[in-house]
């Protein structure tokens, strides 16, 4: 049995659970929520991957110090570790191990190793269809893992306006980010960014709230702070802790601007209806990949439980 088929039939197993927020409140948990994207599969891109994260809890901000113009500061990586998150000095671990197999397909894209190179292949949105998939706990260790390669750096964004999570999980502590450098034309982005002590690792924090955020994100300004981040490292992955799809528009204006997206889809509980009404609103990206989140392991079963495939148009 392949991958797939074992991924389909983990979507078609056990008690359905109510949809949250919107959703049909009768999931069809069936292969044709796989076989949706492999039916629009683009040769030449990433085999498929997994992953199986679990949530993790919060704690306090640590220690904020100040170097030139931008901020640094500490991440407690023991803690990183004890919350489910991946961790650079821990040793090696289920949840590294599987975002290592995520990564790498995306790695791959952005930069033509091996596969052909996707156009701003370097800029990575993670989203999902409704709150509560995972999303943000899914691109932070996406970015941890990816800022361990020894030859590539990570910008982590922000870019969830509305209900910032990234400080939260990282314990770290943002007064000013995204919003502010669109709006100030006097605010340098090296003034808003977080360095932090995971060597390769830099945050981009939200921001504060404006009531125009989506008008924000499809302004001129954001066009030219995308390029300019985009293209300013040749070694540089950008990834962006997007809204969900259905919950607000900036994301579908975010991506816009992608190569890739990531879009996690919560296992035995989002619906079909939910997922295709979503990818529905990030179809102007030609790479998309479903991620499946939350899996429940099942005696006997094979180490990975997830599926993640990728599509173009």
């Amino acid at each position: 049995m392949s991958i797939i088929e074992k991924a389909a039939g983990k979507i078609g197993t056990g008690a359905p659970h109510p949809a949250p927020h919107g959703g049909s409140g009768d999931p069809d948990h069936d292969a044709s929520l796989i076989e949706n994207a492999l039916n629009k599969q683009r040769s030449g891109h990433a085999a498929p991957f997994v992953a199986t994260p679990v949530e993790p809890i919060f704690s306090a901000p640590d220690t904020l110090a100040m170097e030139g113009g931008s901020q640094v500061q500490s991440i407690n990586l023991a803690r990183l570790h004890r919350m489910g998150v991946v961790a650079p000095d821990a040793e090696k671990s289920q949840i590294a191990e599987e975002f290592r197999i995520i990564k790498r397909p995306l790695i791959a894209n952005a930069f033509g190793q091996g596969t052909a190179r996707v156009k701003n292949g370097n800029l990575i949105m993670v989203t999902s269809s409704l709150p509560g998939e995972g999303k943000s706990f899914c691109a932070i260790n996406l970015a941890i893992s990816m800022a361990m390669e020894m030859d590539r750096t990570v910008l982590l964004i922000d870019a969830d306006v509305a209900k910032p999570r990234v400080p939260e999980y990282l314990g770290i502590h943002a007064d000013k980010g995204l919003l502010d450098v669109l709006q100030d034309k006097d605010l340098k982005l090296s003034d808003v960014l977080i360095k932090t002590d995971i060597a390769k690792l830099t945050v981009l924090p939200a921001g504060r709230t404006y009531k125009r955020a989506t008008e924000l994100l499809a302004s001129a300004a954001m066009t030219r702070l995308v390029e300019d981040i985009g293209n300013r490292y040749p070694d540089r992955i950008i990834l962006f802790d997007s809204p969900p799809l259905l919950a607000t528009s900036e994301s579908s204006v975010l991506a816009t601007h992608m190569g890739q997206i990531v879009m996690v889809v919560e296992a035995e509980k989002t619906s079909q209806e939910a997922v295709r009404e979503a990818l529905s609103h990030i179809q102007s990206c030609e790479v998309v990949g479903m991620l499946l989140n939350k899996t429940t392991p099942t005696p006997g079963a094979d180490y990975y439980y997830g599926y993640y495939g990728s599509y173009g148009k």
